[in-house]
């Protein structure tokens, strides 16, 4: 992937793109399972958003994991309204680059899925993930619960014990409720599904993080 800005800094309310008043368009199903993107979802089913760098690698770790009803690739975080992905790329949305997915709790917890996020990133980077340098890179939880929220941050806490002692340095994810969702555009949803040998640049650490790194407000 590429970007146009290298200066990691978000923009402000003043400066940032003005955008559209209506969506971008997108695909209606999942390229991998042919579920709809955008619901309606089965009863029970919760919704999560994460950000850990380039959203197409992102995005296939988490359609591969078991209990993931359907993922999405979209950006969040921002102050432009339904941005396009050229735009996000300008470093002048404040959006992040990130994966909607929507899970079945009685198949894998909301522990399991942080497992699944802080292990396939570097969560310490802060505007950047290896290579790709900009705001849209940085590392972000993004709940829908005040469960999910509070589980997230005690992963957060937990695992930045365990990544310090391996000698790195403190951990730069930003928890926050959802802001609102702006599904990316057709081609970036299951991207790597469509091109098996495009690029992914996400890399973790080495370290583990346990199943339920929760703890008890794992889920």
């Amino acid at each position: 992937m590429f970007w146009l800005r290298r200066d990691p800094k978000m923009p402000t309310a003043e400066d940032a793109l003005p955008g559209r008043d209506d969506p971008i368009p997108t695909a209606r199903t999942h390229f991998v399972n042919g579920r709809t993107l955008r619901g309606p979802y089965p009863d029970g089913a919760e919704a999560a958003v994460f950000g850990m760098g380039c959203f197409w690698g992102a995005e296939r770790k988490f359609w591969e994991t078991p209990g993931v009803w359907v993922t999405a690739v979209g950006y969040t975080g921002g102050i432009t309204k339904n941005p396009t992905y050229k735009e996000v790329c300008t470093g002048m949305t404040g959006h992040n680059e990130v994966v909607l997915v929507v899970y079945d709790p009685e198949m894998v917890s909301f522990g399991e899925l942080l497992q699944v996020f802080f292990e396939g990133h570097d969560p310490t980077q802060g505007m950047r993930q290896g290579a790709d340098v900009g705001t849209q890179y940085r590392s972000g939880v993004y709940t829908t619960t005040e469960a999910q929220r509070a589980a997230a941050l005690h992963a957060k806490e937990d695992y930045e014990g365990r990544l310090r002692a391996a000698g790195f340095p403190s951990i730069t994810t930003e928890v926050m409720e959802a802001p609102e969702f702006f599904y990316a555009e057709e081609y970036h949803q299951q991207y790597l599904a469509k091109n098996p040998g495009g690029y992914c640049g996400l890399g973790g650490t080495g370290v583990s993080c346990p199943v339920g790194v929760g703890g008890p407000h794992a889920l």
